[in-house]
């Protein structure tokens, strides 16, 4: 049975805005990259300015020693996996954080993508696990999917990657949005506030362990993840190769006294083929010679191995600069 590895490391590192200092004009022509990633509390959004830190880190400008690549970054935050691979395809990102199951329906043209297939999506490395937790209310009753029905249910805001293993779920299971007594569409920056205050039972949330916004339902207003394992999980983790069991270990948040098994997906940092293959090589490279400095911007980060990074839940082909480094550094 495939399985994930999620930290056991119980506080989030907080990580902000990063930015280069002074730059002199008679450098290199300057490129601007733009990262896609998700909800402000989210891992995403750390994946994202994490990459911008380490490329901005890289660039010599204005230093005597460094890569002269002109490179300048941002990752604002976004509506997350399917948002992301869209403004992709459009030319309005250059990158995008994405889970791995869309990753995969979207170059194959499968699920709410069929008919629509991306083929110049590129992968370029996978990052953290991201397991697919439903947390609900304390005092709620909610043990288990099936007790959601006549629940007021946060199933996500349209293309975010939870959104999407929501109504994988849904499916599976045989629910409809009139199953519950309200179907919420919050992001993930307002629904764990929802739950704290009243106003929805239980949300579900793909994300990477630990989560600042988890903890604000778990450790704030005793808010409680509950157990996926049946036979509709284990069914989608046999059939599906984006998809492993996951667990949340005894401790990860103040309400987490045993542990947690669930399923899900890879965190994935994805590309387009127009791109610049010299861009990629360069951001990558970024990475990957700072990896020990981006490891420590987040404990879902801790466990990073890069030989697993550059095949693991990758469906679309790798990118011709990322391929470039990795064969540089002998992995493939």
């Amino acid at each position: 049975m495939r399985k994930l590895t999620v930290s056991t490391l119980a506080l989030a590192v907080a990580v902000g805005a990063f930015s280069l200092a002074g730059t002199s004009p008679a450098e290199a022509k300057k490129k601007f990259i733009s990262i896609g990633t998700g909800g402000p509390t989210g891992v995403y959004f750390v994946v994202g300015q994490s990459v911008c830190r380490m490329v901005h880190k890289a660039a010599a400008e204005g230093r005597k020693t460094g890569r002269k690549h002109g490179i300048r970054c941002s990752a604002p935050s976004t509506g997350g996996s399917n948002y992301n691979i869209g403004q992709i395809k459009e030319g309005e990102l250059d990158f995008g954080v994405a889970q791995s199951d869309w990753q995969f329906h979207a170059y194959n043209g499968s699920s709410k993508y069929k008919g629509k297939a991306y083929k110049k999506l590129r992968a370029v490395f996978s990052v953290h696990p991201e397991p697919y937790h439903i947390i609900v209310g304390g005092d709620s009753g909610i043990a288990s999917w099936k007790d959601l029905k006549g629940k007021r249910f946060n199933i996500g805001n349209p293309g975010s990657g939870q959104r999407g293993t929501t109504e994988v779920l849904m499916q599976k299971y045989g629910t409809k949005t009139s199953d519950f007594q309200v179907a919420t569409e919050l992001t993930s920056t307002e629904q764990s506030k929802a739950l704290c205050d009243g106003k929805i039972d239980a949300y579900g949330y793909t994300v990477g362990v630990p989560n600042a916004g988890v903890s604000v339902a778990t450790d704030g207003c005793g808010a409680k993840i509950i157990n996926l394992k049946t036979s509709v999980e284990k069914g989608l983790v046999d059939a599906n190769p984006y998809y492993a069991f996951a667990t949340i270990p005894k401790g990860t948040y103040k309400t987490t006294d045993a542990d947690v098994t669930t399923f899900g997906v890879m965190a994935t940092f994805v590309t387009s083929a127009d791109v610049d293959e010299n861009v990629v090589y360069e951001v990558v490279r970024a990475v990957f010679e700072n990896l020990d400095d981006f490891r420590g911007l987040h404990p879902a980060f801790k466990n990073l191995d890069p030989k697993l990074m550059i095949k693991n839940a990758l469906s679309a082909p790798l990118h011709p600069g990322a391929v470039k480094y990795y064969k540089e550094k002998g992995w493939m």
